[in-house]
């Protein structure tokens, strides 16, 4: 790997500022997909900065926020998983954080950094989707269906960092990950959905994580087989070494009937 220059900021004030007057530098958290790219060379800071984010308490931590769990953008999913609000409110998050890769990556990898690489198959975001989850930055919040703009694009401005997630209480999600082996696998597809109100998220069918839009209207007409039929039209699908369009676009109807099906049986 080419030389890089590690920044590590001691608090958060500290790292905005840092970031703001240090063009082309890099936030870091665990490290799970901006190693891989800095060892392969797929990405190069400039002026080979990188921002080391990953000690920061207060990028750390799951808390209730008034009618919503908050969760730090640096937070690992270990801390997801253990977390009790998250076991309690939250199950289809920490359901989702238990496929990501092994206990070595789960105890690196943080949902800030899943956000922020904004990969079309990245696990936990259907069910940011699902949830209606809100991405707090240091200077604003921004609702998760704003966020994705584009392939491993974010409605995030070259200088801003993401500091937490919030998601609502009350919500019923479900989950599913479908993918070559039952765990450390890339998805094929994956998705989250919740009934009241209707969202239905799929990642790995796109240029982005999306709402179905057009099943989640029949959705809430109560109209399932329309919903499972209009699925089909919303995802935009492609061959590549994992699947075939083909496959997802039957995967993907036929996971959200699985899951119609598991929540009408309760």
């Amino acid at each position: 790997m080419h030389k890089v220059k590690f920044i590590r900021p001691t608090s958060l004030a500290d790292a905005v500022q840092i970031y703001r007057t240090t063009p082309g530098c890099r936030p870091l958290a665990g490290g799970t997909d901006l190693m891989v790219m800095l060892h392969a060379r797929t990405v190069r800071p400039e002026p080979q900065a990188v921002l080391d984010l990953w000690s920061l308490a207060e990028l750390k931590g799951v808390r209730r926020v008034q009618d919503s769990v908050e969760i730090g953008a640096a937070e690992s999913y270990t801390g997801i998983i253990a977390s009790r609000d998250v076991q309690q409110h939250l199950p289809a998050l920490a359901a989702a954080a238990r496929t990501i890769g092994a206990a070595q990556i789960q105890n690196r990898g943080t949902l800030g950094g899943n956000l922020a690489n904004a990969s079309p198959a990245g696990d936990t975001l259907p069910v940011l989707l699902a949830y209606d989850a809100v991405v707090v930055t240091d200077r604003r919040a921004i609702p998760i269906d704003k966020f994705f703009i584009g392939y491993r694009k974010t409605e995030l401005h070259p200088d801003e960092l993401i500091t937490a997630v919030r998601l609502p209480l009350g919500r019923r999600v479900a989950f599913r990950k479908v993918g070559t082996r039952a765990a450390q696998a890339i998805s094929k597809v994956v998705m989250a959905v919740s009934g009241h109100p209707a969202r239905i998220a799929i990642g790995s069918v796109a240029e982005v994580p999306l709402r179905a839009r057009r099943a989640e209207a029949a959705l809430e007409r109560d109209d399932i087989e329309a919903a499972i039929a209009a699925v089909a039209d919303d995802i935009r699908p492609i061959d590549d070494v994992r699947s075939t369009a083909a496959y997802r676009r039957a995967v993907t109807q036929n996971v959200l009937r699985g899951l119609l099906d598991a929540f009408a049986r309760g």
